[in-house]
């Protein structure tokens, strides 16, 4: 019998994974195709079905399953070996693939992601894929994630992204001309707010801080949504007063378009982090973009010195 190729296993592996021909295939980067033939050949070669196929559903056989499970370790030994020598290579090369928010993938396109392909983008390719859920970046095949430092799991390597993070209380200017601004969290019943619902079902409560005192508000309104994006368009067309990121409420702040209610009451936070399993390799060109994030901050926080 001839010895199955890594590729071959490397498709079972996915199938089994994923119990979908078309999503294995494109982790894989492969037609699905493709795919199917590798399967196909790697039992012709083992004289056994790994899977059980039909049009709705793919699931491994026992014969399968008892396949899988001796061979991956080996697997994953010899896919750590390619990364300890794709660690060697001078220059950084392949795909890097990052797990974000919406809100944190927009900070983060300009300078670090630009300025990374500035560098980079004749061998290296960067994609970033937003989800308003945190997500496991192992199982999910991700390279790395970029969240708030307080959402990064506990078995991470974290790398500070620039500085602190705030959430403010914005309304339009057209809100107010029939109410008076918030002077305290309790002072929001009075008025009409726009939910955000998070990606578990639940309700945001909008959390506030003053003088070691910490409330969280469970904000009532008419309107709920699930983007921040919306949240804030609907703020900016008077629809209520909106809890977002200070960040993505700048530029209308400046503009005069939103109003700023209980600054006292929103102080900053830890900001974004870049993370990474702490048991994995860095390939060179992930080595490559966590050099330079720790470059950028400091040359951040030499700017930023009083």
């Amino acid at each position: 019998m001839l010895t199955p190729g890594f590729s071959e296993l490397n498709a079972a592996a996915a199938i089994a994974a994923r119990k979908n021909f078309r999503a294995a295939a494109n982790d894989l980067g492969v037609s699905a195709s493709a795919l199917s033939h590798a399967v196909a050949s790697l039992e012709a070669r083992l004289g056994v079905r790994l899977f059980n196929r039909t049009t709705r559903s793919v699931s491994l056989t026992p014969a399968g399953e008892q396949f899988l499970r001796r061979v991956k370790p080996a697997m994953s030994e010899i896919a750590d070996a390619m990364h300890e020598v794709n660690e060697q290579r001078s220059t950084p090369a392949g795909l890097i693939r990052i797990n974000t928010s919406e809100v944190a993938g927009a900070q983060i396109l300009a300078p670090i992601v630009t300025e990374f392909l500035r560098r980079y983008g004749d061998n290296v390719q960067l994609e970033l894929v937003t989800e308003a859920g945190l997500v496991d970046i192992v199982a999910d095949g991700f390279d790395a994630g970029v969240r708030l430092a307080e959402m990064v799991p506990r078995d991470m390597i974290s790398i500070p992204i620039g500085r602190t993070q705030r959430h403010v209380v914005v309304g339009a200017p057209s809100y107010f001309t029939t109410r008076t601004l918030p002077r305290s969290p309790s002072d929001l019943k009075e008025h009409v707010c726009v939910r955000y619902r998070l990606p578990g079902g639940s309700i945001y409560r909008w959390e506030f801080e003053k003088r070691r005192q910490i409330l969280s508000v469970d904000i009532a309104g008419p309107l709920t949504l699930d983007s921040d994006r919306l949240v804030l368009r609907a703020a900016l067309e008077g629809a209520g007063l909106a809890y977002v990121s200070e960040w993505s409420a700048r530029k209308a702040l400046a503009e005069g378009r939103l109003v700023q209610a209980l600054s006292d009451w929103t102080p900053p936070y830890p900001g974004l982090c870049l993370y990474y399993p702490s048991h994995r390799h860095l390939a060179a060109a992930m080595r490559a973009f966590t050099d330079m994030i720790r470059d950028l901050a400091a040359g951040d926080r030499v700017r930023h010195t009083p």
